[in-house]
């Protein structure tokens, strides 16, 4: 089987697919001269794409197992997302949140009845909503709990954004490196490791402080497609509730039907105080969402804005992905698809193990470890999968992730493997 002989999955066919356009005189060189380089692109322009394929500007046709980076819901022009947005664009893209927005509260009500939330904030990104938790938690701290001086503990090896605020946030210095002085009010500890979470409290109020809230990821996604340990979260929820301690969870890779749950805290037995949401909600579309328990809703008119945040255009789309997943079923896809994948990625740990080490993950969210004592990186793999047609994404130096779109297809999970053998087979 080739891609140029894959037909589109039953549930990311258009009756309407639009002819391919391609550039081939496009230039990178003039692209770097205009655009900051905030990013070490890849050197590909990609300038089309349908279901779980994307064409360049060479019209040579790619597998896409990035999405986005896990944000392509239900893939490339699903015929829905496109009549959504057609429809929102012709009719009102874009007004105030000083004015109710339907469309908006819509969204609104299908996420707390698909959720633990009672209550939802909408922004533009990851970053945004996690932001907003923050200043939830803070203003929570201040004015119901009494604390002066709150802390909010996250992970060691975590992300969480790159405003100053999430990227202090963020366990990671090399993501801080060169923007201090970086955000007061955080501590760190090492993710799925309970003891060293009691030693830090313990050590946080014999200095007179307090922790106010524990913001974790569900799954770590940057710091290598590492899932939350299920004994840890539960014994968390309780060491939560037992000491006053809000619990958030940063649900912006994993959430939204990624992990084959809605939510990536349903494969954790708990339940969240607060957790926020991007990436996947809109398939696409820029969108952020900080969802709450209805008792930690404190923010009051003037708190917190967004001036683009649960417009129209979004939310519609939002909604649409929503619905969609529903309706096709794709939870069931992304359980069978993972395992899938999950199973067929092992099998090549067992034919290289030289190379790899193990496969972690939840449905379609999944690392290939590589061994850290030899010279390859995840890099080198991606690199070698492009030559191959297959697009990926490093999770970290070590490890290589594959987050394809919900619809996915088995016959492109048996290709995209394919393809990454012949990738790792000529690197070795």
């Amino acid at each position: 089987m080739s891609l140029e002989t894959l037909t589109p999955s039953p549930l990311s066919s258009s009756a309407t697919a639009v002819a391919p356009v391609f550039n081939p005189a496009y230039n990178p060189s003039d692209f770097d001269a205009a655009v900051m380089t905030t990013y070490g692109r890849f050197p590909l322009a990609l300038v089309r794409g349908e279901g779980c394929r994307v064409w360049d500007t060479q019209g040579k046709e790619y597998l896409d197992f990035v999405a986005g980076i896990a944000t392509c819901t239900l893939g490339h022009a699903h015929p829905a997302l496109v009549e959504i947005v057609t429809q929102q664009i012709q009719t009102l893209h874009h007004v105030s949140n000083l004015y109710y927005i339907p469309v908006q509260g819509e969204l609104a009500q299908w996420i707390i009845d698909h959720s633990c939330a009672d209550r939802v904030f909408f922004c533009n990104s990851g970053a945004e909503a996690n932001e907003g938790a923050i200043k939830l938690a803070r203003k929570y701290a201040h004015t119901v709990l009494g604390i002066a001086a709150p802390v909010i503990i996250t992970a060691q090896a975590s992300f969480h954004g790159r405003t100053l605020a999430t990227v202090t946030a963020t366990g990671q210095p090399k993501y801080q490196k060169d923007f201090d002085p970086l955000m007061p009010g955080f501590a760190y500890v090492p993710y799925n490791d309970f003891a060293a979470l009691e030693t830090t409290i313990q050590e946080i109020d014999r200095n007179e402080r307090r922790v106010a809230a524990i913001m974790l990821e569900a799954l770590q996604g940057e710091g290598g497609v590492r899932p939350g340990d299920l004994d840890y979260f539960l014994r968390l929820r309780k060491l939560c509730d037992e000491k006053k301690i809000l619990l958030i969870l940063d649900e912006v890779q994993v959430g939204v039907g990624r992990t084959g749950k809605f939510w990536g805290y349903e494969h954790l037995g708990i339940e969240p105080d607060i957790f926020t949401s991007a990436k996947g909600l809109a398939g696409g579309i820029p969108i952020g969402a900080m969802m709450c328990k209805k008792a930690y809703d404190v923010f009051q008119p003037g708190d917190h804005a967004s001036t683009f945040g649960g417009n129209p255009f979004a939310c519609a789309a939002g909604l649409t992905v929503g619905k969609t997943i529903v309706a096709q079923k794709l939870l069931q896809n992304v359980q069978e698809r993972g395992e899938q994948l999950r199973s067929k990625l092992r099998a090549i740990v067992q034919k290289y193990p030289q190379i790899f080490d193990e496969v972690r993950g939840w449905g379609l969210i999944n690392g290939l470890q590589i061994k850290p004592e030899i010279a390859l990186t995840s890099v080198d793999v991606v690199k070698g999968a492009i030559e191959q047609g297959l697009l990926l994404v490093p999770a970290g130096p070590k490890v290589i992730r594959f987050v394809p779109p919900l619809i996915v297809s088995a016959a492109e999970i048996d290709l995209a493997v394919a393809a990454l053998e012949r990738a790792v087979s000529k690197l070795i």
